[in-house]
């Protein structure tokens, strides 16, 4: 009988570390996609310099100007910031308050970031994309144009919120799988600064146990 119940108990260990290795590939998916995201998003800024450098010259040079150049900035500053917060949450770059946080333990900190994406990021998350999804169809469907004489269009600009957070969300659950992971000591930290945060540098590319980025 305790033979059984120790093969059973074996089982139920094999199937569990089975399910975080998937868990664990799914994750390193979702990493990939947002860093890949990430890294040309960042490009904008410049597309966003030189328009307003272009906008700029000819109000100065011409005496013209146009509110849809100066929306095309807004809009292009606007992707950036939506785009790139799932990419600054994967490098841990998010703010922290430092003096409370550098008298944490490591443990402790695993422990707040867990319950901080589960209870926090993800319900935020899902409420904003519970709202903006049929915000952005609305003006899709509309049409809807700028207030402003020679605006744009508002539904670009919109679906950005939608696919923003989209990427946050999917990003708080590859951050979750991660934590789970090293709070069990299956994997290694993939964060090389976390044990004096704010973290920094690179994210492991990989989360097998004894990896370390």
């Amino acid at each position: 009988m305790m033979q059984g119940a120790a093969a059973k108990a074996r089982r139920i260990v094999s199937r569990g570390r089975s399910t975080l290795g998937n868990l664990l590939a799914l994750s390193r998916g979702i990493d990939a996609v947002t860093a890949f995201i990430g890294r040309r998003v960042a490009w904008l800024i410049l597309v966003a310099v030189l328009v307003s450098a272009v906008n700029a010259s000819i109000r100065k040079a011409f005496d013209l100007s146009s509110n849809a150049w100066l929306e095309l900035q807004w809009y292009l500053y606007g992707a950036v910031f939506l785009l790139a917060a799932a990419y600054t949450l994967q490098k841990n770059e998010h703010v922290r308050i430092d003096f409370i946080s550098n008298m944490l333990t490591k443990r402790t900190r695993d422990w707040i970031d867990l319950l901080g994406h589960i209870f926090f990021l993800l319900p935020f998350t899902g409420l904003i994309l519970y709202l903006s999804v049929p915000w952005f169809l609305k003006s899709f469907h509309s049409g809807e144009i700028s207030g402003s004489a020679g605006g744009l269009i508002l539904w670009p600009a919109k679906i950005m919120v939608v696919i923003g957070f989209s990427l946050l969300l999917a990003q708080a659950f590859s951050e979750i799988i991660k934590r789970i992971g090293v709070i069990r000591g299956d994997i290694a930290e993939p964060y090389a600064g976390h044990d004096s945060p704010p973290a920094v540098d690179e994210a492991a590319s990989g989360y097998t146990k004894g990896e370390r980025s």
